[in-house]
This record gives structure tokens, C-alpha cells and sequence, in this order.
């Protein structure tokens, strides 16, 4: 019986022997660094896992818009006929908020975007320019030909007349170059004679007021110069189409005649944006005009207002299709949205709220 065990364990340690040697033989790993490359090889998973849902988080948000007449603050409104870009955030660490139009950049790849001449003059003559003596700015133009008519303070008031061409200029400005400067209706040029004026006495641009001089040459950048949310991209032409100012980026003609017939919209999708007390994440969510008016006006200090006050849908992918009113619509009806209130919870003989039933 000893005999027979003995052999059992000698043919056990042979069988041992002999597979440790054929694994040296061909360079296996052992059951130990098998293990560790297996623990390895998931950890590594993990991480790229981890690392792809981070990044998944701060990526851009996309950007498309049709007829969006967007207000930036009581006084200011933009008009998109056609957007393609990204909601950039301005903070890694901070999401995109439509409640925080500083929170965000639009990254413009291709649009066409235009500003009232009305609206900038207001925005112009609200200390827009730190420390220019130039008041009751009148902006006007046609073309590339733009003139800019308003009283110069210095000692006395002075009337001033400026006419010059606009152009697009580099990393996303605008170039003014003016061909004549009239005070008091007597034609100057630079240094106008024995009042020494120049450009630089008619704008003192300051630190970081979005204002250049330069000889003969004004440059505005748009991205400072206007309210949030600012505004990027290849800005490839600027010209006034009265009554408005028109800037063209990337290459938006094959786009605008393809778009022209589509429903004015606001679509976003990828990233994370915050409206709210939500939080979105891979965004999909899309804005749709429920009015026939030419622009889809779409204010963000009350965009909760047109929210409540629409029709949303949830789609099978999780994303949200908005229907919204148009503003003034919504302001001169004076629709709102009636609160569900606890009693109205604790009793179930009380009727819904009419606008929930309307839907």
C-alpha cells in the first residue's frame, strides 16, 4: 500500500516537473504573471472606461440653428439664419448653462449671423467704448460702406462725420478703414489740422474693450465687444444689409439653400449643458418654433418661460423634442403654467390643470 502511494506522489512531482520545464521551454508565464497580466490588462479597461466617460463629459456640445433669433440681454438680439458650431465650455470645469451665457462659447464652423444696426447703436451709446468722448453714436451703411456720425466731447461738443469700408479681418475681427473724417463739415484726413484730432482721440480704446487703432484702420472684435454668450469661428465677410450688419463664417452659402425651406429650430446634441435645476448628459435635445414668424425668438433671461409653457415629447433615444411658443405670443395671451399644488395631490375628485389636459 506505502509502495503504491509513493509512486502515485513520484508520478504527480514527474507530471510537475515536466510541465514547468515545457512553460521555461517556451517562454510561458506563469499561473502568477498570468494573473498579474489578466489584472493588468482589465485595470487598463477600467481606466479607458473611465477616461472615456471624463471625456465624454467636458467634450463640446454640438450646435445647429435655423432662423433663431437669439436676445442677448434686454437690449441686444442676434439673428442666426443658419448655425453649425460648438458650445464650447469657458471652464473645464464648469458645465455649459443657458443660465450662465458666460459659462460657454459659440465655436462657429459655418453660419451667417447679423446684428440690427438699431440695436448696436443702443449698444454703442450705452458705454460700450470705456472712456470715448464720442456720444449719440448714429451707425449707418450699405454694402461694405459703413458711416459712423456722432458729437465729439471735446471742451465743446463737435459733430463728427466718419465714412469708411468694412471687411473681415483676422482671428475673428472686424476692419474698419477710414477714407474720411469731417468736423463741423470741413474734410480732414489723419491729423486733422490745428485740433489735432486722430482716431485715437475719437475711441481711447482701453485694456481689453474689444477696440484696436491703428494709422488709419479700426478693428473691433466682436467676441469681446458684444454681450454673452461671445461668439468664434473664420469670420470670411461682414457687410451691412440694411437694417442690419452681416457677418458670414466658414462657407454657409451651399448651406443656407439647402436650409431654407426647414422649420425654425435650436438643436444640440453630444457634451453636458445644465438648464435650470437639470443637468443633461449626451445631450440630445432639440428646440422647435411652434409659430409661422420668420424667427424663432428664443430669449435667454426667460427661456424657462417658453419651456414651461410648450409641448415636450421624449423620444425612444432618451432625447428631448421642445415645441415652444413664440415669446410675444406667449407675453400677450398672457399664458402660464398653472402649479400642481399638494392639495390637489391629496384630493383625486379635483380636476387636472387645464393646460395638461389641453395637451
Amino acid at each position: 500500500m506505502r509502495i503504491r502511494i509513493a509512486v502515485l506522489v513520484g508520478v504527480i512531482l514527474l507530471a510537475s516537473l515536466l510541465s514547468w520545464l515545457l512553460l521555461a521551454k517556451h517562454g510561458g508565464a506563469t499561473p502568477s504573471s498570468a494573473s498579474g497580466s489578466s489584472t493588468g490588462a482589465m485595470s487598463g479597461a477600467l481606466s479607458t472606461s473611465a477616461s472615456s466617460s471624463v471625456s465624454s463629459e467636458s467634450s463640446s456640445t454640438n450646435v445647429y440653428a435655423h432662423n433663431l433669433m437669439l436676445r442677448k440681454g434686454p437690449d441686444f438680439r442676434i439673428y442666426v439664419r443658419w448655425l453649425r458650431g460648438q458650445m464650447v465650455r469657458t471652464n473645464r470645469q464648469i458645465n455649459p448653462s443657458f443660465d450662465d451665457p458666460e459659462s460657454f462659447v459659440l465655436d462657429i464652423k459655418t453660419g451667417v449671423i447679423r446684428a440690427n444696426m438699431g440695436d448696436l447703436n443702443n449698444f454703442l451709446n450705452a458705454g460700450t467704448i470705456p472712456g470715448s468722448p464720442l456720444k449719440n453714436i448714429r451707425l449707418t451703411g450699405d454694402g461694405d460702406q459703413v458711416k459712423l456720425q456722432a458729437d465729439l466731447h471735446k471742451l465743446i461738443p463737435v459733430p463728427i462725420e466718419l465714412t469708411g469700408t468694412i471687411s473681415a479681418a483676422p482671428n475673428n475681427h472686424i476692419q474698419l478703414h477710414v477714407t474720411k473724417l469731417s468736423v463741423l463739415k470741413i474734410p480732414m484726413k489723419a491729423i486733422l489740422g490745428g485740433l489735432k484730432v486722430t482716431l485715437s482721440d475719437l475711441f481711447h480704446p482701453e485694456g481689453s474693450s474689444g477696440m484696436q487703432v491703428a494709422g488709419n484702420d479700426i478693428f473691433f472684435d466682436t467676441q469681446k465687444l458684444v454681450p454673452p454668450p461671445h461668439i468664434r469661428g473664420q469670420l470670411t465677410g461682414v457687410r451691412v444689409v440694411n437694417p442690419d450688419l452681416e457677418e458670414i463664417y466658414g462657407n454657409a452659402q451651399e448651406a443656407l439653400t439647402k436650409v431654407e425651406q426647414w422649420r425654425n429650430f435650436l438643436r444640440l446634441n453630444d457634451g453636458t449643458i445644465d438648464f435650470g435645476k437639470l443637468t443633461m448628459h449626451n445631450v440630445d435635445l432639440i428646440m422647435i418654433d411652434l409659430s409661422d414668424d420668420a424667427w424663432f425668438d428664443l430669449d435667454l433671461n426667460h427661456y424657462q418661460d417658453q419651456l414651461v409653457n410648450g409641448y415636450t415629447r421624449m423620444t425612444p433615444q432618451a432625447g428631448l423634442q421642445i415645441f415652444m411658443p413664440d415669446l410675444d405670443d406667449m407675453r400677450q395671451k398672457g399664458k402660464g403654467t398653472q402649479s400642481i399644488s399638494l392639495e390637489w395631490l391629496k384630493n383625486r375628485n379635483l380636476p387636472p390643470p387645464a393646460d395638461v389636459t389641453s395637451k
